[in-house]
């Protein structure tokens, strides 16, 4: 995957930061995680992508970072299925910005949220080394990898 193209996730988490939480975050350069084992967190959205690419976007991220992102969209309940839906959310927002910019053939799942680490992360359709996009925010850091082939090799 290229620079330009790992940019529309960059792009997309600064979008949604700024705009959900009226703040900047912070983005490291994008790395290919080491043996194939990307980083998670305590809770993990997951979208899977077909149609000309192939493959998965997951935004993963602490539970504390979570319930500073509820507080901002003004949510008071910070029980686990609103946390699971608030990642869920994140990774769907991530991966629709991406759609636009690459088209119909960037087809994206229903997100898929866990507690802990996807057991799909193992799959063999999936990048054997995904691109990581570490995310600083008040402090606390997240991670959305991009684990996508296809398309002239995106």
């Amino acid at each position: 995957m290229s620079e330009e193209r790992i940019r529309v996730f960059t792009d997309a988490v600064k979008r949604y930061f700024s705009q959900t939480a009226g703040e900047a975050v912070e983005i490291d350069t994008a790395f290919l995680a080491e043996d194939g084992n990307p980083v998670y967190y305590d809770y993990t959205g997951l979208i899977s992508i077909s149609g000309g690419f192939r493959g998965c976007v997951y935004f993963s991220a602490p539970r504390v970072l979570l319930r500073h992102l509820l507080v901002a969209h003004g949510e008071a309940d910070h029980r686990e299925e609103n946390l699971l839906d608030l990642v869920g959310e994140v990774a769907n927002n991530f991966s629709g910005n991406a759609r636009e910019h690459f088209g119909p053939a960037f087809a994206i799942s229903p997100p898929v949220a866990v507690k802990g680490r996807p057991d799909r992360l193992k799959s063999d359709g999936f990048r054997r080394r995904p691109f990581v996009i570490s995310v600083t925010w008040k402090a606390y850091t997240a991670a959305i990898a991009v684990c996508v082939e296809g398309a002239a090799q995106a």
